[in-house]
């Protein structure tokens, strides 16, 4: 019988409907995907060998489950994709404020009714998008908003006396029975209020206000936290640790093609955007080479983290800074430059955080840093390594291109130039030209200039030029010619 003929309790019992809990119906639904090799963690990259075979292994322990890690790293995404796992529909008694199950009904509204009306009781289908509940832990939460209270308004309009257990207000927990129930940032709960977790989690039974309740709830718990959150600003008491049957740790993307790939399915980019503006793979790889750089930095805070919603703020900045160029020249299409990175500091700035060393420098040099690091690391995979230390009448493959700005002294990559006047000035550096055509003479014409670019800005990070920031630019000159000719 189809669900939507299913309207009564009797009904529901002649189509032999058999509740089971909600572990047991993620469990099944798991097992069912795995047999025929479904990925239920659509999206989510770079957990395959590693978080993802631990979240099922929990699954089908029947476990609830703490996700650890830092921040960015897709926890919350994770207790989401779960509710792919449930049953597409379950009943419910229709009116029940705890999603009761009409084979085994336990608020009292739900008991009495079922007295009243039998196999006439109204049945009601719930699907599995409005079984995820979800809470942020803050220090304001209170035991009433998550387990209930005694309602004094109800009890008003009722006339009942607050002995009467139908002026209990029910709070967000039972209201999620039969579903999955999500805490966000655990450790910020108070400690008063994660005792109050304590049966729930073990008995399945609440209490609210010397209420002597005995409602079996049936709920799968994800709990979210930050590992530094255990000496930071709270923690996880240790007999709520002891209830959760698993502690699962995320982590960051290991390598830049998973993290681009992240990056790209996360971006909200307008489709103009991508039309109008043409990103080398290159650009890519340098984008996300700055938060591994971060991650690695003397300047962050690595107890902190570096979200990989840095990359992706960072991506959507450099888009709409090469957008704003041709806006504002009327081009019809673009390439990124590396120049264009300077637009993305705001977005780095306000995702790192700082240790002492870093504050005394500043956020914005510490950005600038990042990026100077993130082209070092970059460089050596393009062209010839660069060493620190060499003979004094060693030759290089880049002698040509240093010597061409002792004698021109300067060039000048504005901001706001057009393609046209860009590439005409990066082409006007005869030794770029054949640098690129020595290393890499299959290389698109779409991504040459960002490479010759490059080139520049790798030299800079070595100290084999120098580099100013302009308002409006950059100016890339010789280390050591202006000294010499005095200006």
């Amino acid at each position: 019988m189809k669900i939507e003929k299913i309207k009564t309790l009797g009904q529901l019992k002649t189509a032999g409907y058999e509740s089971k809990s909600i572990k047991d119906e993620l469990r099944n639904n798991l097992i069912e995907k795995i047999k025929i090799n479904e990925n239920v963690f659509e999206g989510v990259w770079g957990y395959e060998n590693s978080v993802i075979p631990e979240l099922e292994r929990a699954i089908l322990s029947r476990h609830n489950i703490n996700l650890l890690g830092l921040r960015g790293q897709a926890k919350t995404r994770l207790a989401r994709l779960m509710v792919n796992l449930l049953d597409e529909y379950i009943p419910v008694v229709e009116g029940s404020e705890i999603h009761d199950d009409p084979l085994s009904p336990m608020s009292r509204f739900a008991i009495e009714l079922i007295k009243e009306r039998g196999e006439d009781t109204p049945v009601s289908w719930l699907h599995r998008n409005e079984r995820f509940y979800e809470k942020l832990a803050t220090p304001d939460v209170t035991v009433a908003d998550l387990i209930g209270d005694v309602d004094p308004i109800k009890a008003a309009n009722l006339k009942l006396s607050y002995a009467d257990d139908r002026v209990i207000h029910f709070g967000m927990i039972p209201r999620a029975n039969r579903c999955i129930f999500v805490i966000n940032e655990l450790p910020d709960l108070q400690a008063r209020i994660q005792v109050s977790l304590f049966n729930i989690l073990q008995e399945g039974d609440i209490q609210i206000r010397g209420f002597k309740l005995r409602l079996p709830l049936d709920l799968q718990f994800i709990f979210t936290a930050n590992p530094e959150d255990y000496t930071n600003r709270g923690s996880i008491v240790t007999p709520l640790k002891d209830r959760i049957g698993s502690q699962i740790l995320t982590h960051y993307p290991e390598d830049i093609e998973i993290a681009k790939r992240i990056t790209k399915q996360e971006a909200n980019l307008d489709l103009r955007q991508s039309d109008l503006v043409h990103v080398p793979e290159l650009a890519m790889d340098l984008l996300e080479q700055i938060s591994f750089e971060a991650r690695d930095s003397e300047y962050v805070d690595a107890k902190s983290g570096v979200s990989a919603r840095m990359s992706i703020t960072a991506f959507e900045n450099l888009l709409s800074t090469a957008e704003r160029r041709i806006l504002k020249s009327g081009e019809q299409d673009t390439s990124i430059r590396l120049g264009d990175f300077m637009g993305v500091i705001p977005a780095i700035t306000g995702k790192i955080e700082l240790v002492y060393e870093g504050e005394q420098e500043g956020a914005a040099f510490v950005a600038e840093n990042l990026m100077e690091d993130a082209i070092k690391t970059i460089f050596p995979t393009i062209f010839p390594k660069i060493n620190k230390l060499e003979r004094k009448d060693a030759e290089t493959p880049y002698d040509e291109l240093v010597s061409w700005f002792f004698d021109k002294e300067t060039l000048e990559l504005l901001d706001d130039d057009s393609d046209s006047e860009y590439k005409g000035k990066l082409d006007a550096v005869s030794p770029l030209n054949q640098l690129l055509k020595e290393h890499h003479p299959d290389l698109d014409k779409k991504d040459s200039y960002f490479i010759k670019e490059l080139v520049l800005w790798g030299l800079v990070a070595h100290k084999k030029l120098s580099k100013y920031r302009m308002s409006d630019g950059v100016r890339f000159k010789d280390m050591y010619g202006s000294y010499i000719s005095g200006l």
